[in-house]
C-alpha cells in the first residue's frame, strides 16, 4: 500500500503529540470541505518521523500534507454519509489502546506526561477529535472499497505478468498443533470473588455509582470507562454474559454472571437495534502457586505420554485440550488473518513465538505459561511444530491465497486512487501558496 494511507498509529502519534515543545503558533495552511489543516500538525508529524527516523527523498512536510488531504477528504466525505458513524464508546475503546502502546513504549504514565508535556487527561482530551475522525477515515476507506473481488482467473494473469523482482518473498512459516490446559480455581476463591460482587452490588443498589465502583474494582478493560463496553450484538459477546445483558431493564443490576472471562455484575445503560449497551465490573479469581504447579505436571505427564507413543498428539489434544478453538481439529492452530494452518513468526503471540524458533519438526515443547488470547485467561501449553516452510519466492501452487491477497490490495488500492481523483474534483479545497510548489502524488489539489 503507498505511503498516503496512515496508519493509525503514526496518525494518533502526530496527532497528539506536543513532544515537550512549544506548539507552534497555528495557521491554517490548508481546507477540504468544512475541514482545517494546521500548520502545527504539519509541524508535529514532521518531529514524530524525525525522531522515528522516518526519511524521504523528496520534501517529507510535502508529503505529509499530502497525506493530510487525502484523510481530510475522506473525513469530508464521511460525515456527509449517514450510515457511517463514531460513537463515543468507541473513540474511548480506540483510546484506551492508544494510552496503552505509550505506556508500554514510556514505562510509566508520568513518563507518558512528561513526554507530552502535560497530564493524561489533557493528552485524552487532546486525542478525541483525531481519534474521531480517525474513525471516519477507516470506515469511509472501507466502505469505497467494501464490492472489490479478485477472481482465480485475475490472480493467475497478475502472477504471470509479474517480473522476477516483483514476485513477493514468502518470509518462514511455522504450522504447529498446541494442547491447553487451565489451572484450576479453589473454591474458596471463588465464593470470595462472587461475595465480593455482591457486596459491590448491594451498595450500587444503595445508591453507590456503578461506574465508580468499575473504575475501582473491575479488572477488565473497560474499567477506566466505568466499565461501559458499547453496543455488541449477542454474537459478540460470551453466551452466559449475553444471556443475562439482554434480559436486564432499565438501570437493574445482575446477579453474579460466570462467563470465560471470569465473574460480572452487569448493568444496562441502552438498547437498540437488537444490541445492547452495557457496563460490568469484572473480577478473575486469583490462581494459586499450586493450582499452576498442578497444571504444568499435568501436561508436562501428557507431553511425556506423546514422545513415547502412548497417545497420539491429535487424540490428547481432542481429549484434554482446554482451547475448544483447536481440540477438535487435531490441536492445529489457525491463523485468524489468513484462515490457514500457517503463520508468519510475526503473526504468532509472543510466547509461542519464543518456543517454536527453537524446535525441531514434529519435536514436542515442554509446558510453558502464556494467555488465552481469547479470554485473557491463565494456561499452560505444549506445542508441536507440524511443518516449517523455509522462506521462498512465491508460487501459485504453494502461495495462492497471499498471491491472492496481493492482488486484491493492489485492486482495492486502484479503486482509492480513482476515488481521490474523483473527490478532488467535487471538494472545495483550498491550500496556502507555502506549499505551491510541492510535487503531489495527486494532480489537481491546487486549483
Amino acid at each position: 500500500m503507498t505511503r498516503f494511507f496512515l496508519t493509525t498509529m503514526l496518525l494518533l502519534a502526530m496527532l497528539t503529540a506536543t513532544n515537550a515543545q512549544d506548539k507552534v503558533v497555528d495557521q491554517i495552511v490548508a481546507v477540504v470541505g468544512g475541514n482545517i489543516i494546521l500548520k502545527s500538525d504539519i509541524e508535529n508529524m514532521h518531529i514524530n518521523q524525525q525522531a522515528q527516523g522516518v526519511t524521504s527523498e523528496g520534501d517529507m512536510k510535502c508529503e505529509i500534507l499530502e497525506d493530510f488531504l487525502i484523510n481530510k477528504l475522506l473525513v469530508a466525505e464521511a460525515e456527509l454519509d449517514t450510515l457511517i458513524t463514531v460513537t463515543p464508546s468507541q473513540v474511548n475503546q480506540q483510546m484506551d489502546g492508544q494510552l496503552q502502546m505509550y505506556l508500554q513504549h514510556f514505562g510509566t504514565e508520568a513518563a507518558v506526561e512528561a513526554y507530552f508535556n502535560k497530564p493524561i487527561a489533557s493528552i485524552k482530551a487532546d486525542m478525541q477529535d483525531a481519534i474521531r475522525e480517525q474513525l471516519l477515515s477507516q470506515q469511509m476507506r472501507s466502505k469505497i472499497v467494501e464490492n472489490v473481488t479478485v477472481t482465480p482467473s485475475e490472480v493467475r494473469y497478475n502472477y504471470r505478468n509479474l517480473t522476477k523482482e516483483e514476485i513477493p518473498t514468502i518470509p518462514t512459516q511455522y504450522e504447529y498443533a498446541q494442547i491447553t490446559v487451565q489451572p484450576k480455581v479453589d473454591i474458596e476463591e471463588e465464593n470470595r470473588v462472587k461475595a465480593k460482587l455482591r457486596e459491590i452490588k448491594k451498595r450500587i443498589e444503595n445508591g453507590s455509582s456503578f461506574a465508580a465502583m468499575a473504575v475501582i474494582y473491575s479488572e477488565g478493560p473497560s474499567a477506566k470507562d466505568g466499565g461501559v463496553i458499547g453496543y455488541s450484538g449477542r454474537a459478540q459477546l460470551d453466551a452466559a454474559y449475553a444471556s443475562a445483558a439482554f434480559n436486564l431493564k432499565g438501570d437493574k443490576v445482575s446477579n453474579v454472571v460466570k462467563s470465560a472471562f471470569g465473574y460480572h455484575i452487569i448493568q444496562l445503560v441502552d438498547k437498540k437495534a437488537g444490541k445492547v449497551n452495557t457496563r460490568h465490573i469484572l473480577m478473575k479469581p486469583k490462581i494459586s502457586v499450586e493450582a499452576k504447579e498442578e497444571a504444568y505436571n499435568r501436561l508436562d505427564s501428557l507431553a511425556n505420554l506423546i514422545r513415547k507413543d502412548e497417545i497420539a498428539f491429535e487424540q490428547a489434544a481432542q481429549m484434554f485440550s482446554y482451547d475448544k478453538n483447536t481440540r477438535n481439529n487435531g490441536g492445529v492452530a489457525i491463523n485468524t488473518n489468513t484462515m490457514s494452518s500457517k503463520f508468519a513468526i510475526e503473526e504468532v503471540d509472543a510466547d509461542v513465538s519464543k518456543v517454536i524458533t527453537k524446535m525441531n519438526l514434529n519435536e514436542i515443547s515442554d509446558p510453558f505459561e502464556t494467555i488465552d488470547m481469547e479470554n485473557q485467561q491463565q494456561v499452560y501449553k505444549i506445542i508441536k511444530l507440524v511443518n516449517k516452510i523455509d522462506s521462498h519466492k512465491a508460487d501459485l501452487q504453494n502461495d495462492y491465497q497471499t498471491l491472492a491477497e496481493m492482488y486484491l490490495a493492489k485492486k482495492k488500492e486502484q479503486v482509492l486512487q480513482e476515488w481521490i481523483s474523483e473527490r478532488q474534483s467535487q471538494t472545495y479545497i483550498r491550500i496556502d501558496r507555502t506549499y505551491a510548489n510541492c510535487n503531489f502524488n495527486f494532480e489537481n489539489w491546487i486549483k
